[in-house]
C-alpha cells in the first residue's frame, strides 16, 4: 500500500548510458580535468600536465629578451585548448545550474523560450567577460589610442604575443570548441542545431585563422566590437523573455543602431589594416618560420572573408526586420478584418431590429401591443 505524501524516487539511469552521461556530464568532465591538475603535484607527470594547463611556447626563453614575457604559437597549444575546453564545459554547467535555472523557475517560461533564455544567458556572460577582457588588453598593450599599431612592425611584435593576448585567444578557441559537445549535453533540438553550429564554426575559424596568421591585434578589435554589440542584443532578449516589453523595445532600438555601427566599423578596420596598412610594410614574402604572412593573396582573402561575414550578418539583420514588418502588417490586416466583421454583425443586428419594428408598426394597434408583449 502506497503511503501518501511520499514521492517515488525516479530510477537512476544505467551507468555510461546516454541519459547518465547527459545528467552527470559536468562531474565527469571535471574529474577528467582534475586528472591534469593532480598531475602537477608529482614530479614525473608535472611536465606533461603543464603542457595542458600552462601557456606554452615562451619566446623570451629563446631570445633572452628583457621586459615582460612574450609568447608565440605552436603544436602544444592544441593540448591547452583541449584542457580549457573541458573547463568551459564545467563553467557552462555551473552557470546553468546555479544562475539560469533559478531564474527560469521564477519566470515559468515555455520550453521554446526556456531554451532561448538559456542560450542568451550563457552568451551574455561570455560576451561581457570577453569584451571587458579584450578592452583591458587593448589598454595594457597600447593598442587603443594608436590605430597604426594594428599593422606596424609586422611580423616582429605581432608574432610575439603578451601572456594575456595569447591566453585570450586560447580561451576563445576553447569556448567555441566546447559548443559542439554542448549540443549533445543540452539535448539541443534539431531545428536549433544549424544556427548554433554555424555561429560556433564562424567564431572558431576566425579566431584560429587570426591566431595562426599573426593577425591577433586586428582580430581583437573586431571581436571587441562584436562582443559589445552581441552583449546588448542578449540583454534585450533576456528582458523580452522576462516580459519587460517597454525596456526590451527600447533596448532593441539601441541594438539596431549599435549593430549597424559595428558592421561599418568592422569593415573600415579591415580595409585600413589589410588594404592600406599592411601593404606599407617592406617584407611581402611568405615566411612561416618567422611568422610573416603579409602577402597580397593572404591579405586579399582576409579582407574578403571579413567583409563577407559582415555583409552576411547585415543581410540576416535586414531580412529579420523585413520579416517582422510583414508579420506586423499581417497582424494589422487581421485586426482590421475582425473589426469589420464585428461592425457588420452589429449592423445586421440593428437592421434586423429595425425591420422587426417596422413590421410591428404596420400592424393594427391591438396586434402591435400583442406582438410587443411577446
Amino acid at each position: 500500500m502506497a503511503i501518501k505524501g511520499i514521492r517515488k524516487t525516479p530510477k537512476n539511469p544505467p551507468i555510461l548510458s546516454h541519459e547518465f552521461v547527459i545528467q552527470n556530464h559536468a562531474d565527469i568532465v571535471s574529474c577528467v580535468a582534475m586528472v591534469f591538475v593532480l598531475g602537477l603535484m608529482f614530479q614525473a607527470t608535472a611536465p606533461l600536465a603543464s603542457v595542458f594547463i600552462a601557456v606554452q611556447h615562451n619566446a623570451t626563453e629563446l631570445e633572452l629578451a628583457e621586459g615582460p614575457m612574450t609568447y608565440t604559437y605552436g603544436s602544444r597549444d592544441a593540448a591547452t585548448v583541449f584542457f580549457y575546453c573541458l573547463i568551459s564545459i564545467v563553467m557552462h554547467a555551473i552557470i546553468q545550474e546555479y544562475v539560469l535555472d533559478k531564474v527560469n523557475r521564477k519566470l515559468h517560461l515555455s520550453k521554446t523560450k526556456h531554451s532561448k533564455f538559456n542560450e542568451s544567458g550563457q552568451l551574455l556572460i561570455f560576451t561581457v567577460v570577453s569584451a571587458a577582457w579584450g578592452f583591458n588588453i587593448l589598454v595594457k598593450d597600447d593598442l587603443l589610442l594608436d590605430i597604426t599599431t594594428l599593422w606596424t612592425d609586422y611580423p616582429g611584435s605581432h608574432a610575439q604575443m603578451s601572456f594575456m593576448l595569447k591566453f585570450f585567444f586560447i580561451i576563445q578557441m576553447s569556448y567555441w570548441l566546447h559548443c559542439y559537445p554542448e549540443l549533445y549535453f543540452q539535448k539541443t533540438k534539431r531545428e536549433e542545431i544549424q544556427g548554433k553550429v554555424q555561429r560556433a564554426t564562424l567564431y572558431l575559424i576566425f579566431c584560429t585563422a587570426a591566431y595562426l596568421l599573426n593577425f591577433t591585434r586586428v582580430a581583437l578589435v573586431l571581436l571587441n566590437l562584436r562582443f559589445v554589440e552581441d552583449a546588448i542584443h542578449h540583454v534585450c532578449r533576456l528582458l523580452y523573455f522576462a516580459e519587460r516589453a517597454s525596456a526590451a523595445s527600447t533596448g532593441f532600438r539601441i541594438w539596431n543602431v549599435v549593430f549597424v555601427g559595428s558592421r561599418l566599423a568592422s569593415i573600415i578596420m579591415a580595409i585600413l589594416t589589410f588594404h592600406y596598412g599592411l601593404p606599407t610594410n617592406s617584407d611581402h614574402i611568405l615566411d612561416v618560420p618567422t611568422g610573416n604572412f603579409n602577402t597580397p593573396i593572404i591579405r586579399l582573402n582576409a579582407l574578403i572573408a571579413v567583409c563577407l561575414v559582415q555583409a552576411w550578418m547585415m543581410w540576416n539583420f535586414i531580412h529579420f526586420h523585413l520579416r517582422q514588418m510583414r508579420e506586423k502588417q499581417a497582424e494589422i490586416v487581421a485586426a482590421r478584418k475582425k473589426a469589420a466583421e464585428r461592425r457588420n454583425k452589429r449592423g445586421r443586428k440593428e437592421d434586423s431590429k429595425r425591420s422587426s419594428e417596422e413590421d410591428v408598426s404596420e400592424l393594427p394597434e391591438v396586434d402591435q401591443q400583442t406582438r410587443r408583449r411577446k
